[in-house]
This record gives C-alpha cells, sequence and structure tokens, in this order.
C-alpha cells in the first residue's frame, strides 16, 4: 500500500515538471555518456566535427576539456543545467560552442598607422606563422568621421596617425593585399562607426574583386584581360602598391602565381585551371618589394572593379559567392558612439536607418559569416564606465538595436546571427564574469522574449584587455595586468581576444611591443596546463556568485533605463553619458587619493617616485605618407569624375526614395571617395548634432 502510494505521489509531481525540465533530467545520463569518451563529436551548420576531448599532461595525468558536476540530487542537477549546462548548450553561460576551434587561437590583433601599405606590413607582421589570420583595423580620425585626407589644417596632422587612413576602395585593397578575405580561415574586424557602410562596401568589393582576380588566374584569361584594360586606361596611371623599398610595385611584377589559391573558395565552379598571374611577366620579383607572405592578391585590379573586365553574369556570381564566403565585423555600434566615444557624423535616425540597410542586404546577398555590428562595451568602459555599468548599456544597446530591426520587418533569425559584442576586461572581479552573464541574459531573451532559434540565442563577443589599466609610469608592470586579464578572458571562453601592448600609455606600439603583447596570449593558450580544459570557471563557489550578482544588477540597470523611455530615451536625458562621467570621476578619485591602490602609480613606487616615462621615439605618420595619401586621392577622383558626380546624385536619390543605401553604396564606392559620399549623404539624411 505504502508502495503505491509513492508511486502515485511520483508520477503526481511527475506532472508538474515543465516538459524542458523533465526532457533535461530525461537525458542527463546521455549528456554523462558523451564526455566520457577521448573524442567529442558535434555539427556545426550540418557539418560533423570530431575533435580529442583529452588533453595528456607531461606527467601523463589525462585532463579532459569539459568536466561535469558529481551532484547526486536531482534539484541540483536540473539548476545546474537550466543556469549553466555545458559549453554550447542553452542558457550558454559557458560558451556558445561545445569546443573551441581547433587550429584557431582567439588571438585578434588591433594595427592601424600610416597609409595602407604600412598597416599592411604590420597586418602580415602580427600574422606570420599563424595558421588562421585574424586582424583588426584601427582608422584614423579623419576616417572615422567620414572625411578624406588633405591639406586642411584641421585634417593634415592626423592623417594616418592613431589609425591608418583609408580614403577609397583602392586603398582597401592595398590594406588586405595578400590576405585571402574569402578564405574560412581569414577575419577582419573594422572599428569604424559612422561612416561604416562606406569603408565595408569598400570591404565587400575589395572581397569581390580578389575573387575576380582568383578567377582569371585559374581561367587563363590574363592576355584578355589585359587587352580590355589597355583599353579602357593607361596602365601606367593606375594606382599602385608602395612597396618595402619605397617604390611603386607596378603591375607589371607581381608574383606570378598566388600562393592563396585554395580548393574551398577557389571559382572551379566557373570552370578553369590555375595558372599564371595577369600581366606581363618580367621574371621574378625582388622578395623587398612586397611584405613577407603578401602573394599580391587583392592588387591585380587597383584602380579597376572586376565588373569591369568580366562578364556581367560571371560576375554576378562571384560577386555571389565572395559575399557568401567573407568573415569579419564591422563596428557600426552608433548608440554607443552618443553614449560614449564620439564618432558620430550622421543623425541617429539616419545612422540607424544605414545600419539597417546593411543588414536587408546582408539577408538577402546570404551574409552569414560577417558580422553586421559589433555591439560595444569597451568604449564605454574606456570613458570610464565600471564593467556592471558597460555590460548593461552595451546588452540594452542590442536589444534595441534587435526592436529596430524587427520593427523594419526583418525576422529575428535572419539578423540575431550577425549581431557580435565587443567588451573590455579591467582587473575588477566582475570582468571574471562579463561573457558568461551576457551569454546568460541575450540567450534567455532571445529564447523567451524573441522566440529565437538556437543560432540566434548564441551572443559572440570579442575582448579587448583594458586601455584604461595602462599607465605611463613603471610600464613594464602593465604587461602584468594585461596577462591577468587576459587569463580572465580565455577562461571565460571568449571567442576573440586583443591583448594591448605595455607601451600604449606613451606611444603607438612597436614592432617589439605588440610582440609581447601577442605572446602573452599565446604562451596561455598553448602553455598553460588549465587553459586546456575549456570550462575551468564552472564549479568554482566564487565564479557562481559573482555571476548572479553581476546578472542581477544588470537587470537592475535595465529597469533604469526603461525608466527612461529605453535606451533613446535615456540618450535624450544624457543619463547615460552623466553615468559614465560619475563613475569615471569616482575611480579617478581614489586612484588620486591612493584609495584604490595601483602598484607603481600611487603604491610600491621605485626609488625615483616612478615618473611618466617618456618614449624614445613616438610613431607617426610620415610627411611622405600624408602627401601620398592626397596624391593617390586626386588621382582617383580624377580618374573617376566623369561618373563621381552621377553616382552621387544616384545615392541621394535612393535615401530620398527610403531604398536601400548599401545597395546603392556597394557600386557608387567604385567611382567614389569617402568624404565624397559623406558629405552627399549629410544633405539628405542629416549632420549629427549633440542633443544639449
Amino acid at each position: 500500500m505504502n508502495t503505491d502510494l509513492l508511486k502515485s505521489k511520483y508520477n503526481e509531481l511527475q506532472e508538474q515538471l515543465h516538459p524542458e525540465n523533465k526532457k533535461l533530467m530525461e537525458q542527463w545520463a546521455d549528456v554523462m555518456k558523451k564526455y566520457e569518451g577521448d573524442y567529442f563529436e558535434f555539427d556545426v551548420r550540418g557539418k560533423k566535427i570530431k575533435q580529442d576531448l583529452i588533453f595528456t599532461s607531461l606527467s601523463g595525468t589525462k585532463i579532459s576539456k569539459v568536466y561535469l558536476p558529481k551532484y547526486k540530487d536531482w534539484g541540483d542537477i536540473l539548476n545546474w543545467q537550466l543556469q549553466e549546462n555545458v559549453p554550447g548548450e542553452f542558457p550558454f553561460t559557458a560558451g556558445v560552442f561545445p569546443l573551441k576551434r581547433e587550429g584557431e587561437d582567439p588571438t585578434r590583433m588591433f594595427a592601424g598607422e600610416g597609409g595602407p601599405e604600412r598597416t599592411n606590413r604590420r597586418f602580415h607582421y602580427v600574422s606570420v606563422g599563424q595558421p588562421a589570420k585574424r586582424l583588426s583595423t584601427a582608422f584614423d580620425s579623419v576616417t572615422l568621421y567620414g572625411e578624406d585626407p588633405a591639406h586642411r589644417p584641421d585634417i593634415y596632422g592626423k592623417v594616418g596617425n592613431s589609425g591608418v587612413s583609408i580614403a577609397t576602395v583602392d586603398d582597401a585593397k592595398k590594406l588586405y593585399s595578400g590576405f585571402d578575405l574569402c578564405d574560412p580561415k581569414t577575419s577582419v574586424s573594422m572599428t569604424i562607426n559612422g561612416p561604416a557602410p562606406m569603408l565595408l562596401a569598400f570591404f565587400m568589393n575589395a572581397a569581390i574583386d580578389q575573387m575576380c582576380e582568383k578567377y582569371i588566374i585559374e581561367n587563363n584569361l590574363r592576355e584578355e584581360v589585359n587587352k580590355i584594360i589597355e583599353a579602357k586606361y593607361d596602365i601606367e596611371t593606375l594606382p599602385k602598391y608602395i612597396g618595402t623599398d619605397g617604390k611603386p610595385v607596378h603591375h607589371t611584377a607581381l608574383p606570378k602565381t598566388l600562393n592563396s589559391l585554395q580548393k574551398e573558395n577557389s571559382t572551379d565552379d566557373l570552370q578553369g585551371s590555375k595558372v599564371l598571374s595577369f600581366g606581363q611577366d618580367l621574371g621574378e620579383v625582388k622578395s623587398n618589394w612586397l611584405p613577407n607572405g603578401n602573394d599580391g592578391l587583392g592588387l591585380r585590379l587597383l584602380g579597376l572593379s572586376g565588373a569591369d573586365v568580366l562578364e556581367k553574369e560571371v560576375y554576378n556570381i562571384i560577386k555571389a559567392k565572395a559575399l557568401s564566403s567573407v568573415r569579419g565585423t564591422v563596428q557600426a555600434d552608433i548608440l554607443k558612439e552618443d553614449q560614449a566615444q564620439n564618432t558620430c557624423i550622421f543623425s541617429t535616425e539616419f545612422a540607424l536607418k544605414l545600419m539597417g540597410d546593411v543588414q536587408e542586404y546582408f539577408i538577402t546577398n546570404k551574409v552569414q559569416n560577417f558580422y553586421s555590428v559589433s555591439i560595444s562595451g569597451y568604449h564605454i568602459a574606456e570613458a570610464g564606465a565600471n564593467p556592471i555599468t558597460q555590460l548593461a548599456f552595451t546588452l540594452s544597446n542590442g536589444f534595441t538595436y534587435v526592436e529596430y530591426y524587427l520593427s523594419r520587418g526583418m525576422n529575428i533569425d535572419d539578423f540575431a546571427p550577425n549581431l557580435s559584442f565587443f567588451f573590455s576586461n579591467g582587473m575588477d572581479p566582475e570582468y571574471s564574469v562579463i561573457g558568461r552573464v551576457a551569454r546568460r541574459i541575450w540567450a534567455k531573451a532571445m529564447k523567451y522574449k524573441y522566440k529565437a532559434n538556437d543560432r540566434s540565442q548564441k551572443l559572440k563577443y570579442h575582448i579587448q584587455t583594458s586601455g584604461r589599466s595602462l599607465h605611463a609610469q613603471e610600464i613594464d608592470f602593465n604587461d602584468i595586468r594585461t596577462t591577468l586579464q587576459a587569463l580572465y578572458a580565455i577562461y571565460d571562453n571568449c571567442n576573440s581576444l586583443h591583448t594591448n601592448a605595455y607601451d600604449e600609455a606613451i606611444t603607438t606600439p612597436t614592432e617589439e611591443s605588440v610582440r609581447r603583447a601577442m605572446a602573452i596570449q599565446l604562451i596561455i593558450n598553448r602553455e598553460l596546463g588549465t587553459a586546456k580544459n575549456e570550462n575551468p570557471n564552472q564549479g568554482s563557489f566564487l565564479i557562481e556568485e559573482m555571476t548572479d550578482l553581476v546578472e542581477q544588477a544588470v537587470l537592475a540597470e535595465f529597469e533604469r533605463i526603461t525608466e527612461r523611455g529605453g535606451v533613446l530615451g535615456a540618450m535624450e536625458r544624457m543619463y547615460q553619458r552623466n553615468k559614465i562621467q560619475e563613475e569615471s570621476l569616482y575611480y579617478e578619485t581614489l586612484k588620486h587619493t591612493g584609495e584604490f591602490p595601483i602598484v607603481g602609480v600611487n603604491t610600491f613606487l621605485n626609488k625615483n617616485g616612478s615618473p611618466t616615462i617618456l618614449p624614445a621615439e613616438v610613431i607617426r605618420s610620415t610627411t611622405e605618407e600624408k602627401e601620398l595619401q592626397i596624391t593617390m586621392l586626386n588621382a582617383f577622383k580624377e580618374r573617376h569624375k566623369e561618373k563621381s558626380a552621377a553616382m552621387l546624385l544616384r545615392l541621394q536619390e535612393v535615401a530620398i526614395a527610403n531604398g536601400n543605401l548599401f545597395e546603392e553604396l556597394m557600386e557608387t564606392v567604385k567611382y567614389c571617395s569617402l568624404g565624397q559620399i559623406t558629405n552627399a549623404l549629410y544633405s539628405v539624411g542629416g549632420q549629427y548634432r549633440r542633443n544639449m
């Protein structure tokens, strides 16, 4: 009789279980079994991936990449599955993928200085020996504000300083030359906001033309293409890459074969076989003309487009293939610009329209591997916000974009996978869980509020170690801070990582300091034993408590923003800016009084008082680089003077008709410079004015 009562009670309680919870409990034994073997298999977009699950230490200890809790109580097991779960499973607290990608460290180094050639050389320097090429681009302030390099006093001194000068599609081709932009192991990030759609159009056209180059090479079309080019252009006046010897590299002297031709993204489906590159054969190329690793890909169509030399149908096939292949991110986060960084150029409404147009274009053209926006907390933190405010403002901005895209009729699962995030990692305890909290909040909102699918629920993010934590006193100590911040990020399963150079507090990083910065994360990833495990934070009482506390604090900040009319309403009251400034002042006050100890700055000073270090060399763009950029720009304008005015007028008409501006920009950038486009759009979209 007692047995029957127990069974009845058991069945009654089981009926009360939520179906999802019941399913999780039933599957627990299978989950445990999956992690018992030496290998782990999982699907990524229909493709089976099989990876090692076990790492063996020098002492012979077998360490699993993922450990599960040893709970026996079903309540504990269910709670863990609902709030934590294994990496790659909802709510993705421990990570959005079951295991990290093999053969690709999360390393992504930020670079940009001078003209496109100098930054291209730095990109190749930081990519040497790396199986995956993960580039991150810093632009100069002239480019950030959508202007062209010029002799104007307020522009000239800024050309190529603290970032690379990019004014035309040809500049973009030089900047990324030698990197196969359609290779699945190449990924490019661009830190640009106000003029982001124009720079993105530069990049996409550079990728398309690279694939056109490969098609020409594969299909032995050298002579035919040369005849078309010679009939349309004076070859001597076409732009050229400035080699490492300081001299222009002539089209005819580019390497005769492409190292980067690869089966995965060749144009074999358009028939043909691999042959020599087009242009006359002038023998072997001197090794000092192009940087080590640059095979000339991207330089063979400088000054023109693949559309100028290939049949329309062929070009369109190549274009579609390139757009579906490119990997990377454009920042394009206009809300945080108003709140923190200040590089707004268009009215907020028009800037949001441009962002929406980019995303609609991505959906229509199946651009699935490129993020249309990097929703950024880094600049909010650099402006002075604490980690909780950084996270709350960033996520709230992200949800604002979601609501805006939905209001334009886009489907959540069509655009959510194209959204990415970017956070700062400082020294505060909250930074140890910033990724965990972000992933959990985003996943639950996507699933329960927006009914989004599994892929849309996955928040992917980049981490950059804190620039604000770098100090101009005892600069050697900065590497220690950066190492600890990188450890936070790697233990928290970030998707990509930039480690700052120790001398960034006083100058643009040197090759030596960048090499040290890269070594920090390479040593953690490749040498540190505990980093071989991919869920080291799970099971820690401290980490679990911090995760809950930070999540609660972020949700409380959401309430305060909601009370002020949401993100845009709060921006009108300057709520975000005021809060950031207050938190910045609080930090600076404690630092100044010594209540907040910073070693080598306000405590543990050396015998000389740890004075500010003055740089032996301040790296800046040269006069020659500035003049070359202006000369190349003027030549571009002269070359396209017959078409540029009509293309700008067409762009304005599309804006007035509320058409898709990014679709039109993909054509406009072939004939018009960044500054020309920006000024044309001011007249139809409005120029940014801060709300006082």
